[in-house]
């Protein structure tokens, strides 16, 4: 009779699994107002996730297995949770005036972050096609009652429903996509597909075409998760839609997961097969940068013009996965590819977490606002957070010495290293078109006059978070070892693996 699996590895997850059914409890048979329960349950969640963080740090950085090798730790899985809980923690933290003032008194909500969070954490440590499932659906069944969570708000729901129908497309696809794979590969083990893979490359034959139909549905299935185009279609509603919050959790938590994975997935398990779906990254890398550089420029919702840069910033992003595929460019190529592209990932968290923390602080006779034009004035009324989020759009536009600037560079370089020219070239070019719709948002806080003030009074949550997300942007320049030395071990720890 074997013994039971070394639980330490998971112990993060555990954790959060078991806080999750607690939290239960007390929202459940708390006594008290709606509003004090629920802002006990956030506060209670918020900070199991900061306790999670400090858990993954000291369990889960090294090398490690259990469940049969269904689950997998590491530096690479440990850097994204370290993003996914801190981006997670953050947007909780940020989400209680809004839900207050909105007199949405729901104790499930921090409940349904952290299964949320639970899902993304079980998606990057998993080493086999049935766990990436089983945490892929836990995150997308928490994120399809967060984004109707508000029922009596007609946007809320109908933001739900389109995400959970374009949602169980996008998961059936994945798991045909598994299924072809095991039908061809006799396997569900990525570590064992790899292995496979790499004499089959080697074969006269080569890989099958069934094989190949297989990663082509399950890059499908994992590009509707990042929102890469042409699969980006319910990005923009459901940002709008849904409530502030939890568009700022869709923009940072999810992001981190689904593109983690994605790295995983096709440099782990199909790495040997990089001929075969390089030229697939290259083309929705470039349709999301371009799509995402024009699309945006029409917008007039501040919601959705954030959902179209979303977009933009994963077809960057994306670039560091092309190179990644780059084979006949050494691994040394290929490891700074998928480097440059954790170090964008996390600089992307840092600006967006900022501009949504500006965006929730965006009110008018306490009701919030969300059009672009709402903006105007807000350097007098507000001066400090309208330089913060000029800081924010400077950095997303790529202007140096602000961090994004950096995260463009890396990733650009890493693309030129790889003779990925076009690739490098495209990328810049979206990014000055990009320019255009970040600076006109300034030029609307600076230079319009507005006809009514917005609100000069800011949460103190929301308040911490923007400003330490603008010291991180500015400063960035002085230390960046401390996110590109991280991003280094990251990587290293994949092709290490």
């Amino acid at each position: 009779m074997s013994g039971l699996p070394n639980l330490t590895p998971a112990l993060p997850e555990i954790f959060m699994a078991c806080v999750a059914m607690a939290l239960l409890m007390v929202g459940v048979f708390m006594k008290g107002e709606a509003k004090k329960v629920t802002r006990t349950v956030s506060y209670l969640a918020t900070g199991a996730m900061v306790l999670a963080l400090l858990l993954v740090t000291a369990f889960s950085t090294t090398a490690g297995t259990t469940f049969n090798g269904l689950f997998i730790t590491g530096a690479f899985p440990a850097f994204a949770k370290v993003l996914i809980l801190a981006a997670s923690a953050l947007t909780l933290l940020m989400s209680r005036d809004f839900f207050e003032n909105a007199n949405v008194t729901r104790f499930e909500y921090p409940i349904l972050a952290v299964l949320a969070t639970l899902g993304m954490m079980m998606m990057v440590s998993a080493n086999d096609l049935i766990a990436l499932y089983m945490g892929l659906e836990l995150q997308s069944l928490s994120l399809y009652v967060m984004a109707s969570i508000m029922r009596n708000d007609l946007r809320s729901t109908e933001s739900g429903l389109k995400y959970f129908v374009l949602g169980a497309l996008a998961s059936g696809m994945l798991l045909y996509g598994s299924s072809l794979v095991y039908g061809f590969a006799g396997t569900t083990n990525f570590e064992v597909m790899a292995e496979m893979f790499a004499h089959e490359q080697d074969s006269v034959h080569g890989p099958s075409v069934g094989l190949i139909f297989g990663i082509v549905f399950v890059m499908v299935g994992l590009a509707f998760k990042v929102s890469a185009v042409p699969f980006h279609m319910w990005t923009p509603d459901v940002y709008e839609g849904a409530p502030t919050p939890v568009t700022a959790f869709f923009a940072s938590a999810p992001k981190v997961a689904a593109l983690s994975l994605f790295v995983f997935v096709m440099m782990g398990a199909f790495g040997d097969l990089a001929a075969q779906w390089q030229q697939i990254v290259i083309f929705i890398s470039i349709a999301s940068m371009a799509l995402g550089a024009f699309a945006a420029v029409a917008q007039t919702n501040i919601k959705r013009l954030m959902a179209y840069s979303s977009i933009g910033n994963v077809g960057y992003m994306l670039i560091g996965l092309a190179v990644g595929g780059a084979v006949a460019s050494g691994a040394e190529t290929q490891q700074n590819g998928i480097e440059s592209m954790l170090v964008y990932l996390s600089i992307y968290i840092i600006m967006t977490l900022g501009t949504f923390g500006c965006i929730l602080a965006m009110k008018r006779g306490g009701d919030n606002v969300e059009n672009i034009n709402d903006l105007a004035g807000l350097s007098k009324s507000n001066p400090m957070m309208a330089a913060a989020l000029a800081i924010f759009m400077f950095s997303m536009a790529g202007i140096p010495p602000l961090a994004g600037f950096f995260g463009k560079l890396y990733v650009f370089q890493s693309a030129l290293e790889a003779g990925l020219v076009s690739l490098a070239v495209i990328g810049v070019l979206s990014s000055v078109v990009g320019c255009f719709y970040y600076i006109r948002l300034i030029k609307i806080m600076y230079f319009d006059d507005a006809e009514e003030d917005l609100d000069r009074q800011v949460g103190t949550e929301i308040s911490m978070v923007v400003a330490a997300a603008a010291i991180v942007i500015l400063a960035f320049f002085i230390y960046p070892g401390f996110i590109t030395d991280s991003a280094a071990a990251a990587a290293a720890g994949l092709f290490a693996g």
